[in-house]
């Protein structure tokens, strides 16, 4: 079944000129990732620091894979560096019949 997760950022006010670049290098690797069906990226309108990664998976299992792989020195990114405080995922399923 197919997943979304949700991982938000607050970016540091330092690192918020480079972010946006920075994430985008980030993310060439997840889209690029077996399973991955997209990712969104949006935006606070009142706090440009305030960033949402809407990532979209063919499965659980993917996902799963994915976040293991992001752990390995391979699959490490440097996003952390940017970050004020530690990033929140929430994986979502689909709610049939709601």
């Amino acid at each position: 079944m197919p997943t979304t997760a949700l991982l938000d950022l607050t970016i540091k006010p330092e690192a918020l000129s480079g972010a946006h670049a920075a994430i985008s290098t980030v993310l060439e690797a997840t889209r690029a990732f077996e399973g991955n069906l997209g990712v969104d990226v949006v935006v606070d309108v009142n706090d440009p620091a305030h960033i949402l990664l809407i990532e979209h998976w063919a499965s659980i299992e993917a996902d799963e894979a994915y976040r293991a792989w992001r752990e390995t020195d391979e699959g490490k990114s440097d996003l952390g560096s940017l970050l004020a405080a530690a990033p929140t995922l929430t994986i979502f399923t689909d709610a049939p019949g709601v």
